[in-house]
């Protein structure tokens, strides 16, 4: 094999393998080192398995709620998470295929193996056969993502004490279990066992659910967490985790002892940084050991991209793959850029939740003169006839401009739903284009119609707000 590229991608994953399919179909010479399989952490140990075992979920609740619909289901309804966790694992197998077919017919040379810099231009592979192979390349990605991180008083054993990558491993469910760490990897997993019949726990340090989302979403989930029977501590610190004769048992800080069959431990990643030979490029990680890129997804060595997790604060699979291509095409030569100010992102408990661009919070922080715009659910007529009528949708409007600057919402399908306002946002669309825009009826979409209404004040489905 010819041990000379044009790029070398360090990494398979959603950012790793964008961006070596982007550079070959620009006519690059491409190898693609991964050490795993190809689809990183999103295909084969977070995003992906997890949906899988949601919709899972969703199918056993729907069936549950049948005579709401005067559907009459005709005996008792029962769920096999062992055939649950079977599918989970072919639909996995399906799409890893699919992605390694995709890297073999744009003709990337796909390398088995971990890679380690000698030099910018150098790259060592251990291969799995502990044989070393050295390759080199006047431009390299670097996209080797992260993994949990350990936390010292929290011993992960992967039988009692799990972190999101073993739990998936578990082929039956706990009759309790103790989420430690209430972000979104805490509260997915809390949807999802609660929605498998679960007694769930989840305890987070700081004062919200999901402390890093903008105000009002993280009082709403616990409120609906709560009514689903799950128990939330926030504001609280857990000093220990110890395995007992019978499961699990946490100690707050308040001397409190909680135990349970299994606990996970959901407390923030770790980049994979450390055995990659930065220090043989010149490169060091900041003080939040991320690597440091600009717009075109460049480090400070010329040559060299960063993208995903080790590249910024939007651990996204999404964000990655769209770094990916930025970064294939100027390695070939094509002038590309990120732009951050429209990043979705959706967080699947039940209801779902979807964000994207600024919190009325941040907004008036950098001085803009916004105001929030929110309207219901349950005033619309579709989500009242599929009974999804709990949640909302607001928008962020400049009130200066009428341009919508941020969005959020608390619902069904909010993750397909948060789709309109990226691209509003991205094309930096007003409300009154959003009421414009015709909307199919009945739809639950009508939402972001009816919030924009809301936010000209003339509101068609609300009454409208008392003068003073």
């Amino acid at each position: 094999m010819d041990d000379t590229f044009d790029l070398v991608v360090i990494g398979g994953g959603p950012g790793g393998y964008p961006a070596a399919i982007r550079a070959a179909q620009r006519g690059l010479k491409v190898a693609l080192v991964e050490g795993k399989d190809l689809g990183g952490t999103c295909l084969n140990r977070g995003c992906i398995p997890t949906k899988t075992l949601i919709a899972s979920a969703n199918v056993l609740k729907q069936i549950e709620g049948a005579e709401k619909f005067g559907v009459i289901s005709g005996g008792n309804i029962s769920f096999d998470y062992g055939k649950m966790i079977e599918r989970k694992d072919k639909v996995l197998t399906k799409i890893r295929r699919g992605v390694e077919g995709l890297v073999s017919s744009n003709k990337i040379t796909l390398i088995r193996g971990w890679a380690s810099y000698l030099s910018p231009r150098e790259i060592k592979v251990t291969l799995p056969t502990g044989e070393e192979k050295i390759i080199h390349a006047e431009k390299s990605v670097i996209a080797t993502g992260s993994e949990p991180k350990e936390i010292p008083i929290f011993k992960v054993d992967g039988k009692k004490i799990h972190d999101s990558t073993t739990l998936l491993e578990c082929k039956e469910l706990p009759k309790k279990i103790i989420i430690i760490g209430g972000g979104i990897i805490g509260c997915e997993f809390a949807s999802l066992f609660r929605a498998l019949e679960v007694e769930v726990v989840v305890i987070e340090m700081l004062s919200s659910l999901l402390p890093l989302e903008t105000k009002g979403i993280g009082s709403a989930l616990m409120k609906t967490f709560e009514k689903q029977g799950i128990q939330c501590h926030v504001g609280t610190v857990v000093k220990e985790l110890n395995n007992t004769e019978h499961g699990v048992e946490a100690v707050l800080g308040s001397g409190e002892k909680i135990s349970g069959d299994m606990a996970l431990v959901a407390v923030g990643r770790k980049m994979n940084v450390d055995k990659i030979g930065l220090d043989k490029t010149g490169l060091q990680v900041n003080e939040k050991g991320f690597l440091n890129t600009n717009e075109r997804m460049e480090t400070a060595v010329p040559g060299i991209y960063a993208v995903g997790d080790i590249a910024s604060k939007w651990w996204l699979a999404h964000v990655a793959s769209h770094q990916g291509l930025v970064a294939g095409d100027n390695a070939a030569g094509i002038d590309a850029e990120m732009h951050y100010d429209a990043v979705p992102s959706v967080i699947f408990t039940t209801p779902e939740i979807a964000t994207v661009g600024t919190g009325l919070e941040e907004a008036t922080e950098k001085g803009i003169n916004a105001t929030l715009s929110s309207f219901p659910y349950q005033a619309i007529g579709k989500a009242q006839a599929e009974e999804h009528a709990e949640g909302f949708a607001q928008l962020v409007v400049d009130k200066d401009t009428g341009a919508i600057i941020g969005a959020q919402i608390f619902g069904y399908d909010a993750g397909t739903l948060i789709a309109e306002m990226g691209l509003a946002i991205q094309n930096e669309l007003t409300v009154e284009d959003v009421t414009n825009t015709i909307h199919a009826h009945p739809t639950i979409a009508e939402i972001w119609m009816e919030a924009a209404l809301q936010a000209t004040e003339y509101p068609l489905h609300m009454p409208p707000k008392r003068k003073a």
